[in-house]
């Protein structure tokens, strides 16, 4: 990355602490070039990541059938709670990089950096501890059923391995695309994905090893991509991170939480919606001719494949957010205005893409995560027509969640992330179906879907009217 008189970031961050942020790339190129410069690479590291679940999804399908896919549902809280880890480090620590690089300040963004390795490392492990422990009653929390459990434990206990390695992973892929490197942050998720596709018809199909190798796949793959991601440690461009830095700080680590708290409790909301489908649908699905294992098979499916169009939009977001920060953080609102509506479109662009699948190319989706009895099919494509009818503007309500991150305004973010899953989606899953039965879960999507577009049209309109005064008084001021 060159600066105006052709100089790499770092070079030109190393004549001292105090910037021309006027200077920097992210001050004055195009936001269109910046934006797919930084968007494109985040965008296919965040799909290369859904990837993992889908893939395991589709071969588990195929080789072992629906009762393997229910068993990968119920373990998919666990991988959305470590992405909530990982979010809080990753995304809290880039943050705060992107802030303190707009504002000139060097020696916050390694103090960032280096904490932000301690937290992912220490957290890391003691989430794998914690799941190893307590295994069983996490899937049964989780809804797994008589039927179901084996197939879970065994898949479980082999990822569970490669929690630690996956928080590392994005945080650092996080961190690298802060310090402008979307690049490397991309490559890192994108070598495990390779390597766990390959492995995984590999153990499955040849070896036999059914879940279990699935699992194993999964866990080489990330090894490889943790392996690439604590390589760019030593290679920072605007900083140079020396061990002094790389410790543990309470100050710090209370300023990374606060700043990825709004993405992190949204993947933890996604983990308790998860659990209260997956009970809601065994217990009303009991009482339907669907039985408890459809139902759970089914919507581990739409969930998933719902995730892919959900990593596109993440990209997006993530992409925005070292040029939001940073600009933000160089008082240029005008620039971070313009940012936030290209975001936008962008992602109204691929939700309109998406609903076009969901709504009419169901059945050929559900068909490439394995076969099954009629009913089945039945179910599944209802359940993605119907759970999914708004999700062309899904992606509006997590971008500006993720916006005000970027701002360093993180109660609001927190705030606006909680409309969707916590305030509108999980009452409604509780309420509907005691009037509608297994339908009302379905319908508990889109209603909240909307809801949360209403509520953050609302939250987002004041803020940008707020930044424009801010940009009034400071003309008025130069003036």
């Amino acid at each position: 990355m060159l600066n105006t008189n052709g100089e790499t970031a770092w070079e030109w961050g190393q004549k001292g602490e105090g910037m021309d942020t006027s200077a920097h790339p992210l001050g004055y190129e195009k936001i269109p070039k910046l934006l797919k410069k930084f968007a494109v690479p985040s965008i296919i590291a965040m799909v290369v990541s859904s990837l993992y679940n889908i893939v395991d999804q589709i071969f588990i399908g195929q080789g072992v059938g629906y009762l393997g896919n229910a068993a990968t549902n119920v373990a998919y809280p666990l991988t959305t709670i470590c992405m909530a880890i990982a979010l809080l480090i990753g995304i809290g620590s880039a943050s705060r990089f992107s802030l303190c690089l707009g504002g000139g300040d060097k020696d916050g963004a390694r103090k960032a950096a280096g904490n932000a390795l301690c937290m992912m490392v220490v957290l890391g492990i003691l989430y794998a501890v914690l799941i190893e422990l307590f295994l069983d009653p996490l899937l049964i929390a989780f809804g797994s059923t008589p039927d179901v459990m084996p197939y879970a434990q065994s898949y479980t206990r082999i990822v569970a391995v490669g929690m630690p390695l996956l928080i590392v992973t994005n945080g650092m892929s996080s961190l690298a695309r802060a310090d402008g490197s979307p690049g490397y942050s991309m490559m890192c998720m994108l070598i495990g994905a390779i390597v766990n596709t390959i492995l995984d018809p590999i153990f499955i199909f040849v070896f036999h090893m059914g879940v279990e190798g699935a699992a194993i796949a999964t866990v080489i793959g990330q090894l490889f991509s943790f392996t690439a991601a604590v390589c760019y440690i030593p290679r920072f461009k605007n900083v140079r991170l020396s061990r002094t830095f790389i410790r543990l700080s309470p100050r710090e680590c209370a300023r990374t939480a606060s700043l990825g708290m709004s993405h992190s409790l949204n993947q933890v909301a996604l983990t308790f919606v998860q659990i209260i489908l997956n009970n809601s649908l065994t217990y009303y699905g009991a009482a339907s001719i669907y039985g408890q294992d459809i139902p759970l098979a089914a919507c581990g499916i739409v969930i998933k494949t719902n995730g892919i169009l959900l990593s596109v939009i993440i990209g997006i977001s993530q992409g925005a957010q070292p040029i939001i920060g940073f600009n933000y953080g160089a008082r240029k609102y005008k620039r971070v205005r313009e940012t936030y509506k290209i975001a936008i479109l962008c992602n109204m662009v691929v939700s309109a893409f998406g609903f076009i699948l969901f709504q009419f190319f169901p059945r050929q989706l559900i068909s490439l995560f394995g076969t099954g009895e009629e009913l089945y099919f039945e179910f599944a494509v209802k359940f993605m027509r119907i759970y999914l009818m708004m999700v062309i503007i899904n992606g509006v309500q997590l971008i500006s969640s993720n916006f005000f991150s970027a701002i360093g305004k993180p109660i609001k973010g927190l705030v606006l992330s909680m409309t969707r899953q916590v305030i509108f989606l999980i009452p409604l899953l509780l309420i509907l179906p005691l009037f509608m039965g297994i339908d009302g879960i379905m319908y508990a999507g889109p209603c909240a879907d909307m809801a949360a577009f209403v509520a953050t049209v609302i939250v987002i309109s004041r803020e940008m009217h707020a930044m424009k005064e801010k940009e009034i008084i400071k003309t008025h001021i130069h003036i």
